[in-house]
């Protein structure tokens, strides 16, 4: 599944994001997309995307999934209260995948689960997460 990403709505990348290169490809309510090219200061000692990679997709994107406003002027953050990574499998491909999705929630606090694969199709890592969103940071 995927949905258009209005460019307008995108904010300029974080340091971690330029550092990554991860880009955020579809956004809407409840929903994110990542894609993260692979390359060689990404793997670990064995040739694979590190575990903590796999991590921090499915963070960032389970994290976008519950902040989509639909408007520039209102941008919303969100903090991670709680990150469950399963690793399943290993990449082959030559970029990495996440796509999340808000599963409940509430005024402050939400729920996410999301799903990483290459793009060979292998499903990499699962996860869930719990959110707070930061009212103060509301534009």
């Amino acid at each position: 599944m995927t949905q258009d990403l209005d460019p307008n709505l995108l904010e300029p990348p974080s340091a971690l994001q330029s550092h990554l290169g991860y880009r955020l490809i579809a956004w809407s309510k409840d929903f994110a997309r990542l894609e993260l090219p692979l390359e060689p200061f990404l793997m670990n000692r064995q040739g694979l995307p590190h575990g903590g990679i796999h991590a921090t997709m499915l963070d960032t994107a389970m994290g976008f999934s519950g902040c989509y406003t639909g408007d520039p002027a209102r941008q919303q953050m969100a903090l991670t209260l709680s990150l469950t990574v399963n690793y399943l499998g290993q990449a082959n491909g030559t970029k990495l995948i996440a796509e999340a999705r808000r599963t409940g929630g509430g005024k402050s606090t939400y729920f996410a689960e999301g799903m990483v694969w290459d793009d060979n199709g292998t499903l990499i890592a699962t996860g869930t997460g719990v959110f707070r969103l930061r009212r103060d940071h509301t534009k």
